[in-house]
């Protein structure tokens, strides 16, 4: 009897004592480690960060706490933190070697999502791919084609190479190269084409239009075209001048030249042979 009342005072109290001073620990350490996140939440939101950003930096720092309170409950049951790191590091290095290409994808996320050089919405080309953005993940963008093609890139791919945002300067220039003979009127020309720009309502008054004569081609008198538009409306305008320049200048008479090889046929008579 006595002998069990001396395994109950010397074992089983101090570790049951212990036992629920570690369950404590944890229960009250992940109730602030969860407080901490969340009210870190406010701040970040007010400052303008990525929904997402927020989402993943209390994530993190939720996960980091725990990680504290986790050790400092496995401290109080008296077992060696200092062997447990050990191992938890060593799984850690192999865990992160066999999942490397995941990891450069989820860094490139953050990095993404950091520094913000497109957002949902922009049209972009990237990672040898172009279209649409409609989701940025931690570890892949998502994007569709104008033909509505779905595009998954790893996020290692778009920020490893170069990336061309369409949308992100609100404005583009649109290249036109419009070619006539070099026996039409050149002013005439110029004015036709200058007056369609004037007349569109979609095209910039500021950045200047210009419209210049570019190349004297082999075949044609080449003017350069660069009326400036917002970026939504590049490819109607695009298009819509395209036509009317060339309807435009068939009207006035002023022909747009192609290549093309003119045949002389000379007949020789039996007298010119000899």
């Amino acid at each position: 009897m006595e002998d069990g009342m001396s395994i109950l005072n010397d074992y089983v109290i101090p570790w049951g004592i212990q036992i629920i001073i570690a369950v404590a620990i944890f229960i009250i350490g992940k109730m602030i480690a969860r407080a901490v996140a969340d009210f870190s939440k406010k701040p970040m939101s007010k400052s303008g960060m990525d929904d997402m950003l927020v989402k993943f930096l209390s994530t993190m720092i939720y996960s980091v706490l725990l990680i504290a309170v986790v050790l400092a409950s496995v401290d109080q049951l008296g077992i060696n933190i200092t062997s447990l790191l050990a191992i938890v590091g060593a799984a850690g290095l192999a865990i992160g070697l066999a999942l490397k290409d995941s990891l450069s994808n989820f860094a490139a996320g953050v990095m993404i999502i950091i520094f913000r050089p497109f957002k949902i919405g922009d049209y972009i080309n990237a990672g040898g791919s172009a279209g649409t953005v409609d989701e940025i993940g931690l570890f892949c963008t998502l994007m569709h084609t104008p033909d509505n093609q779905r595009i998954i890139i790893p996020n290692s791919a778009v920020i490893g190479g170069t990336i061309v945002n369409v949308n992100t300067l609100g404005t583009r220039r649109v290249d036109l190269v419009i070619g006539i003979s070099y026996d039409d009127n050149v002013g005439q020309a110029r004015d036709i084409i200058l007056g369609i720009i004037d007349a569109d309502p979609r095209i910039l008054k500021d950045p200047e239009a210009g419209v210049a004569v570019a190349e004297l081609a082999d075949f044609s008198v080449n003017f350069n075209v660069r009326p400036w538009v917002k970026a939504e409306d590049y490819w109607a305008v695009r298009a819509d001048l395209l036509e009317t320049i060339k309807l435009s200048l068939d009207q006035a008479g002023i022909s747009i030249p192609y290549p093309q090889q003119d045949v002389y046929m000379h007949t020789i008579n039996a007298e010119e042979a000899q």
